[in-house]
């Protein structure tokens, strides 16, 4: 009898295991959060927790005993500072004395860095550089050291300009009423001036050249390039720099607090908003309310830019 063989079975390698989507996207997700990881621990000590901290120390507040000649102890209140701050009408003179400033002065610092780009879009590449980095310098100076450098001109005993206007048979004022507005804010145009300027003109410098090219064919200036292609495909960042200076506005302290040094009765306590909260908290000593004002100041910022930047974008759009 025959017998029935089984034909040789061949070797096949074993089969590989394919890890399902689902497996790859979470892989993915945690080495996403892993390269997040400096960024979001740095953004928790740096943002999260100080704002954590300034809100519970605003629930309290610091009470004397014994019809005020006993020891002060700090009592909770809740939400009884930011009912104070909301009826502070110091406060909140100081924050629209900050907007009506700003309002102008951003005005006249964009309008000038405007300028600026617009006149280095035409002139050579080398040249661009050298003006871009003499600009810059303002910037890139210390907020603490231009201030000084100005308080130094603007100083009624040793500046320079005034021994000039003296000399000229003329007096020259730079503070008491619109004149100490007019001093801050040409110290504050010339350190916004080159930084905004490079922005705007990075951004002219991203338009097709192919546009120009077309309106010079059709016979137009360079005044009409300028103001009908040029500006209105910037205005995105027209936009970011003025909401970027309004909250620097409001957030002012270093520059009006020098200027104090030297025109304590131009230049009030509460000149600013930051001011303000500096007065109280390291010089009144309470702390409790200057957290609660440096929490409103924050929320009021943020409604400001975000409205400032919704109208401005639809009136520009």
């Amino acid at each position: 009898m025959s017998t029935l063989t089984r034909p040789p079975q061949v070797a096949t390698d074993s089969p590989v295991r394919r890890s399902s989507p689902r497996r790859t996207g979470r892989r993915g997700s945690y080495r996403g959060l892993l390269f997040m990881l400096p960024f979001l621990l740095g953004f928790l000590v740096t943002y999260v927790v100080p704002i954590g901290y300034a809100f519970s120390q605003s629930m309290y507040e610091k009470k004397g005993t014994g019809l005020g000649f006993g020891p002060t102890r700090v009592v909770y209140t809740g939400f009884a500072n930011f009912a104070s701050v909301l009826g502070d009408s110091a406060f909140w003179a100081s924050m629209l004395r900050a907007l009506l400033f700003g309002s102008v002065q951003i005005a006249v610092m964009l309008g000038i860095s405007l300028l600026l780009a617009l006149l280095l879009d035409g002139v050579a590449a080398r040249a661009v550089r050298f003006f871009r980095a003499g600009l810059l310098i303002p910037y890139v100076v210390p907020t603490v050291v231009s201030a000084l450098m100005w308080l130094f001109l603007y100083s009624p005993t040793g500046s320079p300009l005034l021994d000039l206007a003296d000399r000229a048979g003329t007096t020259v004022e730079f503070f008491g009423g619109l004149n100490t507005y007019l001093s801050l804010g040409n110290l504050l145009t010339w350190q916004g001036i080159g930084f905004n300027m490079i922005l705007i003109s990075a951004s002219l410098q991203a338009l097709p050249r192919e546009l120009y090219e077309a309106a010079r064919l059709d016979g137009a200036r360079e005044w009409r390039i300028a103001w009908s292609i040029k500006i209105p495909n910037i205005t995105g960042i027209l936009v970011l720099t003025g909401m970027f200076s309004l909250i620097g506005r409001l957030q002012l302290f270093t520059e009006p607090l020098l200027m104090r040094q030297i025109a304590p009765e131009s230049i009030n306590t509460d000149f600013t908003p930051m001011m303000e909260i500096y007065d109280k908290a390291f010089k009144t000593g309470n702390y409790q309310y200057a957290a609660a004002e440096s929490l409103v100041l924050a929320v009021v910022t943020g409604i400001l830019a975000f409205v400032f930047y919704r109208v401005t974008n639809r009136k520009m759009s």
